[in-house]
């Protein structure tokens, strides 16, 4: 809501796991330079649609990125904007600087807002796998949509977010409700 965007009820008292794990966690998750149909399989996997991935993937509009994580995209791309890609060869150069970061959505980063979409359309996403969203497949007329109706993309996005609240949901004697949420009940 700080940032603009929409809310909805999170449950409460959900369980937590007794373990972490960063490599399942990573294995889940698709990486910055994932194809449209790797997107819309892990996204699957998880019990989630193509709309849920491409409505998800708005949460891009906010923070910002690592210039490893888009380096390929900016110096090897060909569905990029030039002039967009030349503004991030400024502070993210072909070897070096891995941890500088440049904000995910360009016009406003540090809003919840619609113009994430709106960057795609101009090949202004920055990594590869926010373009695929837009690219000649079958997302595009969606991310259309979404850049033309924020209370399109919002509705969509609250009810991805609520699903996928609902992936792996703990129950019975599997968790724990923490005391502490980032620290395992003894």
């Amino acid at each position: 809501m700080q940032l603009g965007g929409p809310t909805w009820s999170v449950p409460l008292g959900r369980k937590d796991s007794r373990t972490a794990s960063q490599s399942l966690a990573n294995s889940n998750l698709p990486g910055p330079g994932s194809s449209l149909a790797t997107l819309i399989r892990m996204f699957g996997n998880q019990g989630l649609s193509a709309r849920d991935m491409t409505a998800l993937s708005g949460a891009h509009t906010i923070g910002q990125a690592r210039c490893t994580t888009f380096r390929s995209r900016i110096y090897g791309d060909t569905n990029i904007n030039a002039s967009f890609a030349a503004l991030r060869q400024q502070t993210c150069p072909r070897s070096g600087g891995d941890g500088t970061l440049a904000p995910i959505d360009v016009q406003t980063p540090a809003r919840f807002d619609t113009d994430y979409f709106t960057n795609l359309l101009s090949q202004r996403g920055l990594f590869h796998s926010d373009q695929e969203l837009f690219n000649g497949g079958s997302q595009d007329a969606l991310v259309r949509q979404y850049s033309a109706s924020a209370s399109l993309f919002n509705s969509d996005f609250v009810a991805a977010m609520i699903k996928m609240g609902n992936v792996g949901v703990l129950t019975g004697t599997a968790g724990q409700i923490r005391r502490n949420c980032h620290v395992v009940n003894s």
